[in-house]
C-alpha cells in the first residue's frame, strides 16, 4: 500500500503488500520483500535490498553512498535480511569495491541513531543499542549484543554471543561468548546469562570458561595460551571456534583485566 505523498521510482521492485507511509523516497534499483513496512520520511537509495517482514522507522537512510574517499561510484549494494527492525534515524551505507556490499542479516534490531558503514557484515539475531557506530568493514557475528553509544573501529570483528558494555571504544577483535567492558576495552568474563538464554548447557558454559581461563586468567601470552588449550582441552565446536577466531584475528583480540 503506497501513500500518494511517497515517491517511488517506477523501476523499484516492491512486493504488493509492502506498506509505504507518506514522505518516503525510494530510488531505482531497490527491492523490498513481502510484509515490510516503511514509515514516513525514510529514504532508500539505489542498490538497496530489503527482505520480508521488516519495519523501518522514520528518518532512516538506507543505501546511501559510503563515506569513503576511495569510493568511485561503483555499483554496490546494501542488503537487509528478513524480520529486521531499523529504528529512527539509522544510517546504513552501501559497500565499496572492498566487499561490494554491506550486509545486515535476519532478525536484527538496530536501535535509533545507529550507523552501519560501508562493507560491514552483520549476522543474525544481533542487537545494536542506540547510537552505536560501526566503521567500515566491521564484522559482527550472530547473537552479539552491543551496548548503546559504542564506537567500533574499522576492520574489527565481534564474535558470536558477545555482550559489549555501553559507551565502549572497540579497537580490537572481541572473541566469541565473552563480555567486554571497561576502558580500554577488556575481557570481563563470559556471557553466561546470554548463553543460558540460548540453551547452552552448563557443561558447555564451563568448557568455555576453562578456555578463557587459559587465555585471560593465566600468565601466558595469547600464543602460549592457544597452544595449551589445543593440547590440554578436549576438542569441541566451541573450543575450535574460539581458537580459529583468535588465530585469524588481524587486529588482535582484546586483552584481559586491566
Amino acid at each position: 500500500m503506497k501513500q500518494p505523498l511517497a515517491y517511488i521510482h517506477p523501476a523499484a521492485k516492491i512486493a504488493s503488500n509492502v506498506v509505504i507511509d507518506p514522505f518516503v523516497t525510494i530510488e531505482q534499483n531497490v527491492e523490498i520483500g513481502e510484509g515490510t513496512r516503511i514509515l514516513s520520511n525514510v529514504t532508500i537509495f539505489e542498490g538497496t535490498r530489503i527482505g520480508k517482514n521488516c519495519t523501518i522507522y522514520p528518518g532512516a537512510v538506507i543505501g546511501a553512498v559510503p563515506q569513503d574517499l576511495k569510493f568511485r561510484g561503483e555499483d554496490t549494494l546494501a542488503i537487509i535480511g528478513d524480520n529486521c527492525t531499523i529504528r529512527e534515524c539509522v544510517t546504513v551505507h552501501r559497500g565499496t569495491a572492498a566487499r561490494g556490499k554491506t550486509v545486515i542479516g535476519n532478525n536484527n534490531l538496530i536501535m535509533a541513531y545507529c550507523h552501519v558503514a560501508h562493507d560491514c557484515i552483520l549476522g543474525d539475531n544481533i542487537i545494536m543499542s542506540n547510537a552505536t557506530q560501526l566503521a567500515g568493514e566491521v564484522v559482527v557475528d550472530n547473537y552479539a549484543v552491543i551496548g548503546g553509544g559504542t564506537l567500533v573501529h574499522q576492520f574489527c570483528h565481534i564474535g558470536p554471543h558477545v555482550m559489549i558494555q555501553g559507551g565502549a571504544l572497540v579497537n580490537k577483535d572481541i572473541p566469541p561468548y565473552v563480555k567486554a567492558a571497561r576502558e580500554p576495552i577488556s575481557y570481563a568474563g563470559i556471557n553466561s546469562v546470554g548463553l543460558r538464554r540460548r540453551n547452552f548447557s552448563n557443561d558447555t558454559i564451563r568448557e568455555i570458561q576453562d578456555i578463557y581461563r587459559f587465555l585471560y586468567l593465566s600468565s601466558m601470552n595469547i600464543s602460549e595460551a592457544v597452544e595449551r588449550i589445543e593440547a590440554e582441552l578436549p576438542a569441541t565446536k566451541e573450543r575450535d571456534e574460539i581458537l580459529q577466531f583468535v588465530r585469524n584475528s588481524k587486529r588482535g583480540v582484546i586483552r584481559g583485566y586491566v
